[in-house]
């Protein structure tokens, strides 16, 4: 299946594209896509509910907003120079074990939500990546078994303000949480439609000009890895976000390097899982 939500900030609805490309609001099922939602084999219940539901759905417009494609869930945990040439790019060393971070669940908006440029900013920066989306509670999860803990994948842009990042001291949470920071969807696609997510294109258009240009394949930890890694550390919650790193191809990798500025206009898509396309105006 293939899960969205649309609606007015703070309006959202859920719904659902079927096969044929029809996208129906599910509200009728009586949930969102929140913790209690996968805790409670949401998944596997809705399906059921569409069976006999379907043709009682209302049709939803193709011009309404999509919202994050999940509710705000319990965290989002990041992973830093997961990809070996973005790593390069940075100058930096190959790293041993995952980096990770965390990046505030405020900063949730929809795949096409303007991404607002923070107050004092000067090198707001752009990050296509993978999205995992646990499916159920993970605590000391083997790799063998880490697939088993997801309900589905998604497009993220991992948008990051590189002087709060990496110039004011501190962790880099504060650097990647400002608000409409973090676009996720258009849709939660199921496992069961990805076969295999270490072998994805992505990519990332700055104007029209191609700057992110890669495959999951390059990931220096794959996703069952890092599920189980992070498992050993923390309990991921139904709902729970990874967002798995960023190819080359980012504003401060570049020579000379490039930023966001009012006007621009970000796309960026992953095979199989959506597109998504954000404005960049400045705060205000």
């Amino acid at each position: 299946m293939k899960l969205f939500r649309f609606g007015a900030p703070d309006q959202e609805r859920p719904g659902v594209m079927l096969p044929s490309g029809a996208s129906l609001d599910v509200s009728a099922f009586g949930q969102d896509y929140d913790e209690a939602f996968f805790t409670n084999n949401g998944l596997e219940k809705l399906a059921e509910w569409l069976k006999t539901n379907e043709g009682n759905c209302p049709s939803v417009p193709g011009n309404v907003r999509r919202a994050s494609c999940i509710k705000r869930p319990s965290k989002i945990v990041c992973v830093g120079l997961n990809y070996a040439k973005h790593a390069a790019e940075t100058n930096a060393p190959v790293p041993a074990e995952p980096i990770l971070f965390f990046k505030s669940t405020t900063a949730l908006v929809g795949p096409d939500d303007n991404v607002i440029i923070p107050k004092k900013s000067e090198k707001t920066d752009w990050e296509v990546e993978l999205a995992i989306i646990i499916g159920k509670k993970a605590t000391y999860v083997s790799k063998e078994e880490a697939f088993d803990y997801i309900a589905g994948y998604a497009v993220h842009n991992d948008y990051s303000e590189r002087a709060f990042q990496l110039e004011r001291g501190g962790q880099w949470v504060k650097g990647k949480s400002a608000d409409t920071f973090a676009p996720l969807g258009p849709f939660l696609v199921t496992t069961d439609e990805v076969p295999n997510p270490n072998k994805l294109g992505l990519w990332l258009r700055l104007n029209g000009e191609t700057l992110q240009d890669s495959n999951t394949d390059d990931m220096i930890f794959d996703v069952p890895t890092l599920v189980s890694y992070i498992s050993q550390f923390m309990t991921l919650l139904p709902g729970d976000v990874i967002s798995t790193g960023t190819p080359a191809g980012v504003g401060m990798g570049l020579k000379p390097q490039r930023f966001l500025k009012p006007g621009d206009v970000v796309e960026l898509g992953i095979d199989g899982l959506g597109t998504q396309k954000q404005t960049a105006v400045s705060y205000s």
